[in-house]
């Protein structure tokens, strides 16, 4: 299991998405590469990060949509104004899924990550700006 808390990104970003299963916090975000980043090399123009990161899909509930993030934790006012209230509903939804996860077999924990993994990258071309 993988939680992002805040900013999954970079190098750290391809080592989360090996993850059975994922969560992730409301106001996180999680991508390969910064806005930033993204603007510079697709738009040549960094200060288009804005634009870059609606186009990343790099929220929760963009990667919870696209099936990529399996659960979004809620923060209700924020995990930094109210730690204790995001970390209970952390510690519930990982030991329900503790549970689920060591009902598993072997064999079908495999073909549950094969077939969580053939869903991703299917995607609709668009043209950019």
């Amino acid at each position: 299991m993988v939680i992002v808390l805040s900013e999954g990104g970079s190098g750290g970003a391809l080592a989360i998405g090996v993850g059975d299963y994922i969560m992730m916090y409301e106001n996180a975000i999680y991508s390969i590469l910064s806005p930033e980043g993204f603007a510079s090399i697709l738009y040549k123009d960094a200060t288009k990060a804005s634009l870059a990161a609606s186009d990343m899909k790099l929220t929760a509930k963009d990667l919870h949509d696209l099936k990529i993030v399996d659960y979004v934790i809620k923060e209700k006012e924020g995990l930094h104004i109210n730690p204790k209230d995001g970390l209970d509903q952390l510690k519930s939804q990982l030991l329900r899924q503790l549970i689920k996860f060591s009902e598993l077999t072997k064999l079908k924990l495999i073909e549950k990550r094969y077939q969580k993994y053939r869903k991703i990258g299917i995607f609709e071309a668009k043209e950019y700006r």
